[in-house]
């Protein structure tokens, strides 16, 4: 189309141009004029010379008939002349269109890879968003620089598509965890306390021959119940009002009643932390559980150290244990719900912190070496910074 737009106008402009080049050189060469002021000139001077003349216009007529014989002569080479400039005129023509048809085609060529190529190519990744694929990473290419910050635009926006993608299946799934969690934990209670009854009733009336195994029924009561009671925490979502929670006291009364003696607990804290606008039972439970789990991965023997730090509007919990530490395969799963490495463990208890973690809107991640021990850091925001007072 290009071609076309620049062709067109060029050779029609060109032959209007020959035309009028050969109609103006014809008019000028008047060939045929002057051989006719020619002849009759010849004319009038044979019957001048047939005349009596005085020497002085005998001398006036020669003179008149050399400069006639010289207009001819000039009128007939510029007649040579004319002819032979417009096989110039035309061969000129016909260069300045293949001229202008050399440099169509070239500027078509440029404009095909600066705006059909770029824009083949985005339509091909609006397909590839549209179905959930990744953008093929490609080298920068040469271009107008409007579709260089349109491909920069379309790779951010797919990779927002692509993490709100997996944010909602996470969310789903964790939706279908804490509806089978409920449900798992209704079912588990409804037997349960009939049970503990009469576990209660044998206690008061058993022989004694048969106490170990009525103590053997009542351990494993009480551990379906504690396994029901994880099962409904991990459920249900933080609920009822939130308040402001020292979060300090919060980590340092769960430490004192969940860490044994034979285990060396240090807490470090920075000075005027803010408090924290939560949910005060949840983060118990979170913190609980992640301290179980240091506990259990020390053994009889070792220690936990928990820093309590404050920067960028956030609060850190970091609780570090000497235990046997985690293997990298399954370090990348342990806050996934019903994945445990504990012989009657449910595999809840990581779960929930990490739920409990995404209701405050924060995090939670863990490092470990394996035979150094695990970290694992829980990050709280703080929308507003009411300091606690000290006392």
């Amino acid at each position: 189309m290009l071609i076309l737009f620049a062709l067109v106008p060029t050779v029609a402009v060109t032959l209007v141009g020959v035309g009028t080049a050969s109609r103006a050189l014809s008019v000028l060469s008047a060939r045929s004029a002057w051989e006719r002021i020619a002849l009759s000139g010849e004319q009038a001077l044979a019957a001048t010379r047939s005349a009596p003349l005085t020497t002085e216009q005998r001398t006036a007529v020669q003179r008149h008939e050399a400069e006639l014989r010289q207009s001819v002569e000039l009128a007939r080479r510029f007649d040579f002349v004319a002819g032979r400039s417009m096989r110039l005129v035309v061969a000129g023509a016909v260069l300045v269109v293949l001229l202008v048809a050399v440099g169509a085609s070239r500027v078509a060529g440029h404009l095909s890879r600066q705006l059909s190529r770029p824009l083949d190519e985005l339509v091909g990744w609006t397909g590839l968003i549209r179905t959930g694929r990744s953008i093929p990473e490609q080298p920068e290419r040469r271009g107008a620089p409007e579709f260089e910050v349109l491909r920069t635009g379309m790779r951010t926006m797919a990779q927002e598509l692509e993490t709100g993608r997996q944010r909602a299946l996470e969310a789903e799934r964790a939706e279908a965890f804490r509806e089978s969690a409920r449900r798992f934990a209704h079912e588990l209670k409804n037997p349960l306390t009939p049970i503990r009854f009469a576990v209660d009733r044998l206690r008061r009336s058993v022989p004694e021959e048969l106490r170990d195994t009525v103590e053997v029924l009542a351990q494993e009561a009480a551990r379906l119940e504690t396994m029901a009671k994880s099962f409904a925490q991990f459920g249900r979502l933080p609920d009822g009002p939130a308040a402001d929670i020292d979060v300090s006291e919060l980590v340092t009364r769960v430490a004192r009643s969940t860490v044994p003696e034979r285990l060396v607990v240090s807490i470090d804290c920075d000075h005027a932390l803010p408090l924290l606008h939560g949910f005060h039972e949840p983060l118990v439970r979170a913190v609980t559980n992640v301290l179980m789990n240091a506990v259990d991965a020390c053994g009889a023997t070792g220690h936990i150290d928990i820093g309590i730090r404050y920067a960028a509007a956030h609060l850190t919990i970091t609780i570090r244990d000497s235990g046997c530490g985690i293997a990298p395969d399954a370090l990348a799963r342990i806050f996934d719900p019903y994945v445990t490495t504990k012989p009657g463990g449910t595999g809840l208890g990581l779960a929930i912190a990490r739920q409990t973690m995404e209701a405050h809107r924060g995090s939670i991640d863990a490092t470990s070496i394996v035979g150094v021990g695990t970290t694992i850091s829980l990050r709280l925001p703080v929308r507003r910074r009411p300091v606690k007072t000290e006392t």
